[in-house]
């Protein structure tokens, strides 16, 4: 999907792809969407899951800013196809589900909010929201083309951009 998109690819490939026949992935799914709902579940859900466990346990909301940054990174550089897939393929999903996982997908981001808005008294909420949009925005800004940067090199970089966006002192 991340390289034909959602439409080009078949059941019989997505089975192929998970080592079943495509017959056998309607023994679990009912449609190729809910594959693809199943899928952006448990990349929002793992998210969430990781934004929790940071903000429960680190006191220092600058390291809390950062860890979410390096989750946000991680996702983005060592899952590069799943983030190309959610990224490009979330319009194709059944309306309800695809409310669903953008009420998560802003929960997630309030969090982010949240943490600038602590840290940045000079802002208001909608230039804090804006900020984390544009951080994460430039996160993601490699999904799409080959930056010829080597993944050590682009993380590093990816998150002195996001930090600077952000405003957080290094």
């Amino acid at each position: 999907m991340a390289r034909r998109g959602f439409h080009a690819v078949s059941i019989a490939e997505i089975g192929a792809a998970a080592g079943i026949t495509g017959s056998g992935v309607y023994r679990h799914f009912e449609s190729k969407s809910a594959v693809l709902v199943a899928l952006f579940d448990r990349v929002i859900d793992e998210l969430l899951r990781e934004e929790h466990e940071i903000l429960d346990g680190t006191a220092d909301l600058t390291l809390a800013l950062d860890r979410l940054i390096a989750g946000q990174v991680q996702f983005v550089v060592g899952d590069r196809e799943l983030a190309q897939v959610y990224y490009n393929e979330i319009n194709n999903l059944p309306d309800d589900d695809r409310r669903r996982l953008r009420r998560k997908q802003r929960r997630y981001l309030e969090e982010w909010v949240h943490l600038v808005n602590e840290l940045r008294d000079d802002l208001t909420d909608a230039d804090a929201r804006t900020v984390v949009h544009a951080a994460i925005g430039a996160i993601q800004s490699p999904l799409f083309h080959n930056t010829g940067v080597a993944e050590d090199r682009l993380r590093v970089v990816l998150t002195e951009a996001a930090r600077a966006i952000l405003g957080i002192a290094t």
